[in-house]
């Protein structure tokens, strides 16, 4: 991939039909006291919102993170992350925290003192976001590509999301289907314990799923072209890796790419392949390592 064509774009957008892997239906995200996300157009087209922005975050961070082996995918060795040491010898990270660095695992941990003292906020005085982005840099990347709100610094410790993503389907109709809870033994039981009968609602429609890299964030880091175009790249095998594997969002809702992978912004780009970005990934790390603590990962305590 050639940085240079995307060097003065403000942005990357990218939009993917989808379809259920089997069959027609699939099962909307729910919300409390809402359930499906559905509403209408102002010409009436029936929509429904199918996996929210914070979810496909949780995701595209996800798949940065190897179950198997309990650590960053081979592409990604070497990028900087903190993890914390919890009791039983339980550990977690910024990678799999859904706050990153704002998750209570971390910043209530022995270690965490050094990285707040970096930052360097102090209240009631202006504040340096290009400071906490070198600092976001050196210690947990994933950050400047997610966001991060650190309000147990200082309440203006933030930066957006330069990487978003969400799945809509139009012109949606409603599938409604049910079943049956047996109990075998003493089906009479009341309050939920004997059988129980309940309704079910799935949908079909016409899937999307969207992504919107904000380029011109990440260049307003201030932070240099070797970290701009590591940043960029890890952004789009994010994307791409999800269009991968990580389209499972529920038990009913198995989708799988319907087509082609269509950039809407900058015209006549082509995101790179997933082999691509895997090739690219060690030597765009290489080049950043100037960027990184020593060692990449912090290792933290933390405190009850």
């Amino acid at each position: 991939m050639d940085f240079e064509t995307i060097k003065d774009e403000p942005r990357l957008l990218v939009e993917v039909p989808l379809r259920p892997i089997q069959g027609t239906r699939f099962q909307p995200t729910g919300f409390p006291d809402l359930g499906a996300a559905t509403y209408n157009m102002a010409d009436g087209k029936e929509m429904l919102l199918l996996e929210s922005a914070q979810s496909m975050a949780n995701r595209m961070e996800t798949v940065c993170w190897d179950e198997s082996n309990n650590d960053l995918v081979e592409s990604l060795n070497g990028i900087p992350y903190v993890r914390s040491k919890l009791s039983n010898g339980i550990e977690t990270n910024t990678i799999l925290e859904a706050h990153r660095l704002n998750s209570e695992y971390i910043y209530n941990s022995q270690g965490f003192e050094k990285i707040k003292e970096e930052i360097g906020f102090e209240k009631d005085q202006p504040f340096d976001r290009r400071k906490l982005a070198k600092v976001l840099m050196k210690y947990d990347l994933n950050s400047l590509i997610h966001g991060i709100f650190l309000e147990k610094v200082g309440g203006i410790v933030r930066i957006p999301r330069s990487l978003s993503g969400f799945v809509e389907a139009e012109d949606v109709t409603l599938a409604p289907s049910g079943g049956v809870k047996f109990n075998r033994v003493e089906p009479g039981l009341k309050e939920g314990k004997g059988n129980v009968i309940f309704h079910r609602d799935e949908y079909t429609g016409k899937i999307t799923a969207y992504f919107n890299l904000d380029i011109s964030q990440i260049k307003g880091y201030g932070l240099g072209e070797d970290a701009e175009n590591l940043l960029i790249a890890i952004a789009m095998y994010k994307i791409r890796k999800v269009l991968d594997n990580g389209l499972r969002f529920r038990t009913a809702c198995d989708l799988e790419v319907d087509g082609d992978v269509m950039v809407k912004k900058p015209g006549g780009f082509k995101l790179p392949e997933t082999s691509e970005l895997e090739s690219m990934l060690p030597d765009l790390i290489s080049k950043a390592r100037d960027y990184f603590a020593e060692p990449p990962v912090t290792e933290v305590t933390y405190k009850k």
